[in-house]
C-alpha cells in the first residue's frame, strides 16, 4: 500500500532557480510587473528613509507598499493568486530579482 498522505513538493519549489521562471510566468502582464516595480521601489525608499533619518515608524508602510501594489496587480490585473501564498520567501526574493531584471532591461518594463 502506498502512502497517500505524503505530498511531494511542486517541482518549481525545489530551488529558487527552479522557482524564478514560474514566478515570471505569474507576472506575464506588463502592468502587473510595473506595479510590482513601483511597490518595490517604495519599499526600498521607505527602508532607506527610515534608516537614514531614524524615523523607524515609517517601516510600517513597507508591507503596505510591498504587498499592496503587488496584490492589487495580481487580483485585478493579472487575475491570479500571488506567489506569496505558495512560496513566501522565494516570492520575496523573486520580487527583488525581477525588480533588478527590469532595472537593467533584462525584462521589459
Amino acid at each position: 500500500m502506498t502512502n497517500t498522505t505524503s505530498v511531494e513538493p511542486a517541482p518549481h519549489l525545489a530551488s529558487f532557480k527552479a522557482f524564478y521562471p514560474f514566478y515570471l510566468g505569474e507576472h506575464a502582464n506588463r502592468t502587473c510587473r510595473r506595479l510590482h516595480f513601483v511597490g518595490t521601489s517604495l519599499v526600498i525608499f521607505t527602508v532607506a528613509y527610515a534608516l537614514f533619518t531614524g524615523r523607524y515608524a515609517a517601516l510600517w508602510f513597507v508591507p503596505l507598499f510591498g504587498y499592496g501594489f503587488a496584490w492589487y496587480a495580481h487580483f485585478f490585473i493579472e487575475k491570479n493568486r500571488p506567489a506569496t501564498f505558495k512560496a513566501p520567501f522565494y516570492s520575496l526574493a523573486g520580487d527583488f530579482v525581477m525588480f533588478k531584471d527590469m532595472l537593467i532591461g533584462r525584462i521589459p518594463f
